[in-house]
């Protein structure tokens, strides 16, 4: 089949190739309506695909964003891997979405790979294990934006949420239930979230007066949870509340709850920092603090789209408030 050209739509839709290089562009500034009905209905006719490698090739941008997931299994990312996308695509942009499974090997090879296809520009949540690769990032001035957790000592476009305060919030709500015997359960302290959320944990105890507990603190791998809190409810004061750090710790969490018949809130009141599917319709309906991930992504995108255009000058750490979302899960002692 012969291949259809800009030539044979501006043809059938009588108007210069420029016109349908305006339309292709969305530059509509000095075009008529009718004009562009005409070429649209010429690109339907003729079944038109533009060139976009030419066209990749003459305005020196692929219109390709890359997404590098540090752990696509916690929802919160795939939220905002969801807003990233709806962004190229409003945008007449393309995501190309990769996971890194907290490994910063495979990190590193995404994001090798993905600038060797020459997309516009990476939105990263960082493992925080190739700060070499960072700094070299940012002194390139390639267009990069970090997402989830903030890293020292390089200076890049970051978005986050407020971690330390938000689970001092939630604690300190346990603390004003009546709780005094809390509890909190994160994955190894390789983040920045998880290092701030125990701090916001430990800021809530000593603000209230309550010494620390190491027998309460557990910062272990996933698998290692429900071994964990074997021991911890094996101590003669055993916690009266619990915070989850995470989505996939609250799952560990839970299935130990089950297994172990431990009723909620009567016995154990619970509390999980992140967005949980169904949390405001389980039995009992879960306390979270949520973090408004479809803003985190879309800031994310238009800050990514800034550097992109050359728009700007120091980079910057955007910070969200999350939400806690109190529901039955959190009550009071009895």
């Amino acid at each position: 089949m012969k291949t259809v050209t800009m030539a044979d739509v501006a043809k059938e839709a009588g108007v210069s190739k420029s016109t349908v290089s305006q339309f292709l562009n969305e530059r509509y500034e000095y075009m008529g309506e009718e004009t562009k009905e005409k070429i649209k209905r010429a690109i339907e006719q003729l079944g038109y695909r533009p060139n976009y490698v030419a066209r990749s090739l003459k305005q020196k941008r692929t219109y390709m964003m890359g997404i590098i997931v540090a752990n696509i299994m916690h929802r919160v990312s795939t939220e905002i891997s969801r807003a990233i996308e709806d962004y190229c695509h409003e945008h007449d942009m393309h995501a190309i979405v990769c996971n890194a499974d907290d490994d910063p090997h495979k990190e590193k090879k995404y994001i090798e790979m993905l600038r060797a296809r020459q997309v516009d520009g990476l939105i990263i949540f960082p493992t925080g294990g190739n700060t070499k690769l960072y700094t070299e990032m940012e002194q390139e001035r390639y267009p990069v934006v970090f997402v989830d957790r903030k890293i020292e000592g390089v200076h890049i476009d970051t978005v986050v949420v407020n971690n330390r305060e938000a689970t001092c919030e939630a604690v300190s709500h346990l603390l004003e239930n009546g709780h005094r015997n809390i509890a909190i359960v994160t994955p190894p302290l390789t983040t920045h979230p998880r290092k701030e959320r125990l701090a916001g944990y430990k800021q809530a105890l000593e603000q209230h007066g309550i010494a620390l507990n190491e027998n309460y603190m557990k910062s272990v791998e996933i698998s290692a949870i429900s071994y964990e809190l074997e021991n911890m409810f094996s101590l003669s004061e055993k916690p009266t509340a619990l915070v989850a750090a995470n989505d996939l710790s609250f799952f560990e969490v839970m299935s130990f709850i089950k297994r172990k018949q431990i009723r909620i809130p009567e016995e154990l009141a619970v509390i999980v920092f992140d967005n949980i599917p169904f949390a405001d319709i389980s039995t009992p309906t879960i306390t979270t603090i949520a973090q408004p991930a479809y803003e985190i992504g879309k800031r994310a995108s238009e800050l990514l789209t800034r550097q992109i255009k050359q728009e700007a000058i120091e980079s910057e750490l955007y910070t969200f408030p999350c939400e806690l979302i109190i529901r039955e899960s959190s009550a009071g002692r009895p």
